[in-house]
């Protein structure tokens, strides 16, 4: 038997990066079988070491070409024009037999990928022993009846906030709550860089997709930038600016070399480079606080127990709060109800105020999180 993992975009996405890594330790931990990802951008798997973790990556295009199921596939695909073919016989070779996880946690959270990840799902059924829905979230407006059809067809889904656990249970779902599996994430800690202050720096997070989710006039960036400009004036922190997905098209550092340009003179703000998901963690751990965009990114906060508001657009960010705090007021700002540029900054004066009882809050719950997070291996384990 062998362990598949599927909808992995590529570590470019250091969430996705940092889903890997754990996802493959529990399923080691779980059947004992290799670990194979399929991967859209092996050379990101590759740059940023994932390929030393799994025991084997699979791009799309990679089939046996010698084989005549191939050679009688290349002919309905080149002669027939049967477009498909190729892609099928890649899905029948890649997932006989396997158990098939579906680590796009957040499929369901976006309409474009919940359509791909229907179709996708009813193609590796034909051929996987088990398929597993991975640490997800689920938002209620994309649960069209495909999409019910489609979760009801998985035989463990594994569920990582209790907002997207009550939508699941209330179209009758089964599921198992858990924590999101990046809260048991490694952190490697390199040197770090000239200006930023260790204890008594503000790491910040901002992702382009806000601009999708805001309600114009570049009122989430707007509320970054009065963030900063009160945080310089009124406290002696640092800012480190730190990138967690790097994709071209979907790529953190655009927003965020605005913010440098802005704020470099000031000589207080740093703009990170790129690193891996573990070296990541590294330096987010060694902030006074942190405000983060990418929900991945605030994990890697919480897990450190530093002091977070997420900045979220999805029922992914408030899901994880109420789960740790009891609710997500205070610690979530959403970008689809902001309304003036100063809501960033009155909601980090809250996370400021009580800094010692939200880091009193996370030091006796993240240990408990993260066994919450290992209950999936049992899970896993018990797939008959």
């Amino acid at each position: 038997m062998k362990t598949v993992l599927y909808m992995h975009g590529g570590s470019g996405n250091h969430g996705c990066e940092a889903l890997v890594r754990t996802t493959t330790k529990i399923a080691k931990d779980a059947t004992g079988s290799d670990v194979i990802l399929w991967s859209q951008n092996v050379s990101e798997d590759y740059k940023y070491g994932v390929s030393n973790v799994v025991d084997e990556i699979v791009a799309t295009d990679e089939v046996n070409k010698k084989s005549l199921s191939f050679l009688w596939s290349y002919f309905k695909f080149k002669i027939l024009k049967k477009s498909d073919a190729l892609h099928k016989l890649f899905i029948k070779k890649l997932f006989k037999d396997s158990v098939a996880i579906s680590i796009g946690g957040d499929n369901y959270c976006y309409p474009w990928s919940a359509k791909q990840g229907v179709e996708l799902d009813k193609e590796i059924r034909q051929y996987c022993r088990k398929n597993v829905f991975w640490g997800c979230s689920i938002e209620e407006e994309f649960m069209t009846p495909e999409v019910v059809e489609d979760l009801k067809g998985f035989d463990l889904i594994t569920v990582r906030e209790p907002l997207s656990y009550e939508v699941l249970k209330n179209y009758g779902i089964s599921a198992v709550q858990v924590a999101d599996p990046a809260f048991l994430l490694n952190k490697k800690e390199l040197p770090l860089p000239k200006g930023f202050v260790e204890g008594n720096t503000v790491g910040i997070n901002i992702s382009p997709l806000i601009n999708d989710y805001e309600n114009g006039d570049s009122i989430a960036f707007n509320n970054y930038v009065k963030l900063i400009e009160y945080i310089l004036s009124e406290t002696d922190m640092s800012i480190c600016l730190i990138p967690h997905v790097v994709w071209e098209y979907n790529n953190d550092r655009k927003p965020l070399n605005s913010l440098f340009e802005k704020f470099k003179d000031t000589n207080r703000v740093i703009l990170l480079e790129d690193y891996n998901c573990e070296e990541l963690k590294g330096f987010i751990s060694r902030c006074r606080f942190f405000v983060g965009a990418r929900t991945h990114a605030t994990i890697a906060a919480y897990s450190t127990c530093i002091p977070t508001l997420a900045v979220g657009y999805s029922i992914k960010s408030r899901g994880i709060a109420t789960d740790l705090f009891g609710s997500y007021e205070n610690y979530v700002v959403s970008v689809q109800n902001m309304k003036n540029d100063s809501e960033l900054t009155d909601a980090f004066k809250y996370i400021f105020d009580n800094e010692s009882q939200i880091k009193n809050t996370l030091n006796d719950i993240i240990p408990k999180y993260k066994k919450k997070a290992g209950i999936a291996v049992g899970e896993l384990r018990n797939l008959k």
